[in-house]
């Protein structure tokens, strides 16, 4: 049974069928009604294809992870920003799906797969060593979102929270708490997210009036734990160490905090820490880890409402900067720590 099949049974064209199957008021009380019980008596249901090609809509949203080197459906800052944003996009009506980028890193698309499975928008997450391909996407007519990622396309927008404050209110716990020799730990040079907190860092230093130590300063290949601990292994084998540390993302200071411990040093007697993103293992580590909270469910419920108003029309595009806040646990107290 298909679409045709139910016209000519009702004696009516496939567009009427289309119209009265999608709730459009210019067909007769009549018409309509013989439609719907034919269309009982046959249990005939549209496939989605069907669906898609009467509505010019699929209800589907692609889910991108962006980048040579992105950060998997297994991180824990975007797999929670992810299902705030699922649950988001579920009560408005959508379904995922996820596109892999494994097979065409140097040579395939987004925006031809896109096209091919009829999404309406898509979500993209940051990562690093973006391709090309997701330029091509974000400069195309399909409405997209980034999380911590900016977009620039007409019909694209972008979330993600203010780095330049998240650096400055690290900043000014270190400064309270008598912390004058800070380091940073971040990742890869070709991460905007990464570089955005450490300038941030390197501004918010200097206008403390402090002194900034280039070789206090390193990085990691990704925002994981082992790059981390790498990363701190450098710092510690060249001698000198800072009295306290901001990791650019909480699984770095994690990392470090390993790192300064296989070594005996006390956190924070010897070395305070400071990392980002506020995940959930934050709270059972030892020590507990005083981080930068990012509100992961807002940054999902502002990027599914922006991509619906793309999808609909009913904005073009733009940006939301969500503000973060301190959470202050053992790692970076509120003693008075020198």
């Amino acid at each position: 049974m298909n679409i045709k099949k139910i016209a000519e049974m009702a004696g009516v064209s496939v567009s009427t069928v289309s119209k009265i199957m999608n709730n459009y008021s210019d067909v007769s009380e009549k018409t309509k009604q013989r439609v719907l019980e034919i269309i009982e008596q046959t249990g005939y249901s549209p496939s989605n294809s069907a669906k898609t090609l009467a509505t010019k809509k699929s209800n589907l949203i692609g889910v991108i992870f962006a980048g040579e080197l992105n950060v998997e459906i297994t991180h824990p800052f975007f797999v929670e920003v992810l299902n705030s944003f699922k649950k988001q996009m579920g009560v408005l009506g959508y379904d995922l799906i996820f596109f892999s980028n494994e097979k065409f890193i140097s040579g395939g698309d987004y925006l031809s797969r896109c096209v091919h499975f009829h999404v309406d928008g898509c979500v993209i997450i940051s990562g690093e060593k973006m391709e090309p391909a997701i330029h091509d996407l974000d400069m195309s007519s399909i409405p997209c979102i980034g999380v911590d990622l900016e977009l620039k396309g007409r019909k694209s927008g972008y979330v993600m929270s203010d780095n330049f404050q998240i650096a400055s209110k690290v900043v000014e716990h270190f400064y309270l708490l008598g912390y004058r020799e800070l380091g940073f730990i971040g990742s890869t040079g070709d991460s905007d997210i990464s570089n955005q907190r450490e300038a941030g860092y390197i501004k918010a230093i200097e206008s403390f009036g402090l002194t900034l130590n280039p070789n206090w300063f390193a990085h990691g290949d990704d925002f994981f734990e082992p790059s981390g601990y790498a990363a701190m292994q450098r710092l510690l084998e060249s001698g000198s160490l800072p009295r306290a540390i901001f990791a650019a993302s909480d699984l770095l200071a994690l990392g470090a905090i390993r790192a300064l411990k296989e070594h005996g040093l006390r956190i924070p007697e010897d070395v305070a820490v400071i990392g980002c993103d506020d995940i959930e293992a934050c709270k059972y580590t030892s020590p507990t880890l005083t981080t930068i909270r990012q509100n992961k469910e807002r940054l999902g419920v502002l990027a599914a409402h922006m991509l619906f108003d793309l999808i609909n029309n009913q904005s073009e595009g733009g940006s939301f900067v969500v503000e973060p806040a301190l959470i202050i646990r053992e790692s970076c107290g509120s003693g008075l720590n020198r």
